[in-house]
């Protein structure tokens, strides 16, 4: 399998698939269609057929809701209340198909809330190849309904997502998918094709396969803590027993090829602590320190957790319209542009501090705005410019700063365009409610650093002039030279661009590389602690 980065999955064109509402919009209620009356017991695929009663009676005997009730009787309706799951004779084919990938879904996502035990001991009657085993017509017909839920609740849970987004306040159309279409594809492949049946992107499939992986080093006991020595330098030339424990450690998520029992900090073993570094988002030195060894010490098990929890992220995200995109993932401190043919080029990114988080949402870049206003925003204003304003009645002039107004009692401050403007020489406008874009800074220092949460929601570019260049590369009007001498001009100038560019900024914090390489980075707004609340039960 071909491996993507998690960034550049957003690009790939899933299945054309279509259950779950949209978040933040209301949907209108389905539709119920009629039955197919066309079909009759000459042309029909089943030879057995339920009666339409006894699919209300369990409608009704299972409380299932209004909008799943629709579901259930369009499925039987439009296939004229054929059975799904049963042939005259036995289990149909793709009875067993589904089984086992509702099975193995229980296993790798630990999502028990699906578990259906008396189904399973139902389904193992029927699968043990007991001939002795002669079952009711209304055990079948009970059976038949019973896989039918249970196949509209898995889909909901594998292939669309547990949680709804917005409670999390992931602010994106979510993925919708159709679960009758699905159910009647599968009948119709018989169970067979499943790599192209299933609504999964290549991501998701590449971090399953991480996923079972780090199972089976779950099983093995996983790995010991490593204890950094004092006093060592931990790089190349470097020997000793640590050196012997950590070859061991990289070996075992595969940042060495093979295991290494020599105790030698040899080039084998740099480029290994290089390849780790990179895959936790740290800069690739070569030389061992705390930060990479407090990573390396998480658990097996709580790595497990980080990406079941990524996983369920994946399956919200919908399939993009456009493969010319912005993706900003917040976590990774990193902005990845896009095209049909790929990743264009990634940048260095400053995003929001806690406590004033950069907000997970889409929206459309429709405007570039050389030496721009920064028009502060009133928390702001009331929290840190009115107090300055007190102690020193300087201040809005000594920071190039002017009051333009008043509103509800709190001055309007726009600080003017300028080298110190704290949007620097130019910003990236896709308007939206949450006040947040793209922009220069003149703090270059703090792209330096590792962990780049620092601002009070918006995006600051290490390189705004080459994003700049990248979305006006098909205007002629706009060289290199306009370009430079719009930044640094004392007007500002706002440039609309022909053809908005999606963008879409995520929090992924685990997902598999180019390179086929398990990434983790930190979840700095605890994020990933509040989905864990909601998708694993924990031991008291």
């Amino acid at each position: 399998m071909k491996h993507i980065t998690i960034l550049k999955w957003v690009t790939i064109c899933l299945a054309a698939i279509t259950v779950c509402s949209s978040c933040g919009q209301t949907q209108p209620p389905p539709v119920q269609v009629p039955r197919d009356t066309t079909i009759t017991r000459d042309n029909a695929v089943s030879e057995i057929f339920l009666d339409s009663l006894q699919v209300e009676r369990f409608i009704e005997t299972e409380a299932i809701s209004d909008t799943a009730a629709i579901r259930f009787r369009n499925f039987y309706n439009s296939r004229n209340y054929q059975f799904a799951w049963f042939t005259k004779y036995d289990l149909a084919e793709q009875a067993g198909t589904f089984w086992n990938l509702y099975n193995n879904y229980i296993k790798y996502s630990q999502d028990s809330s699906l578990v259906n035990n008396s189904l399973a001991a139902q389904m193992a009657l029927f699968q043990n190849g007991d001939t002795t085993y002669q079952p009711s017509a209304a055990i079948i017909t009970g059976t038949e309904l019973r896989l039918t839920k249970q196949f509209f609740d898995y889909v909901q849970h594998a292939y669309a997502g547990k949680i709804n987004p917005e409670e999390l306040k992931w602010h994106i159309p979510r993925k919708k998918v159709n679960a009758v279409e699905l159910l009647d594809s599968l009948i119709a492949k018989k169970g067979a094709n499943l790599e192209s049946w299933e609504p999964l992107n290549r991501q998701y499939k590449a971090m399953k396969q991480k996923l079972l992986g780090y199972y089976d080093l779950s099983k093995r006991g996983g790995w010991d803590s490593l204890h950094l020595p004092k006093g060592k330098t931990n790089k190349k030339g470097d020997d000793g027993a640590f050196v012997k424990e950590l070859k061991m450690r990289l070996a075992l998520s595969a940042d060495l090829p093979t295991e290494d029992s020599t105790g030698v900090f040899d080039e084998t073993l740099k480029k290994g602590v290089q390849k780790a570094q990179k895959r936790f988002g740290l800069n690739p030195t070569g030389k061992v320190d705390a930060s990479l060894v407090n990573r390396l010490n998480v658990p097996v098990e709580k790595r497990i957790e980080q990406i079941l929890i990524n996983m369920e992220r994946m399956r919200w995200m919908p399939e993009p319209t456009d493969k010319n995109r912005i993706v900003a993932n917040i976590p990774e401190f990193k902005i990845h542009v896009l095209s049909d043919t790929g990743e264009v080029f990634e940048m260095d990114v400053v995003v929001g501090k806690a406590g004033n988080n950069t907000v997970v949402f889409n929206d459309v870049l429709k405007y570039v705005v050389f030496s721009p206003y920064w028009n502060l925003p009133r928390s702001i204003v009331k929290s840190e410019i009115i107090p300055a304003m007190q102690r020193n009645a300087n201040y809005l002039a000594q920071k190039n700063m002017e009051q333009t107004g008043v509103s509800n009692g709190v001055p309007i401050i726009r600080q003017k365009p300028g080298g110190a403007n704290s949007l620097g020489k130019v910003k990236f406008i896709f308007p939206n409610n949450y006040n947040i874009y793209f922009h220069d800074t003149p703090a270059k220092s703090l792209f330096a650093k590792e962990k780049r949460d620092f601002s009070h929601g918006c995006i600051r570019l290490a390189e705004p002039k080459k994003l700049a260049r990248y979305l006006l590369r098909n205007n002629p009007v706009w060289t290199d030279e306009k370009i430079a001498a719009a930044m640094n001009a004392d007007v500002e100038k706002w440039v609309s661009l022909k053809s908005g560019v999606p963008v879409a900024i995520t929090y992924f914090t685990a997902w598999v590389n180019a390179e086929g390489n398990m990434n983790f980075r930190d979840d700095i707004y605890n994020h990933d602690k509040e989905m864990s609340e909601r998708l694993f039960l924990k031991k008291s």
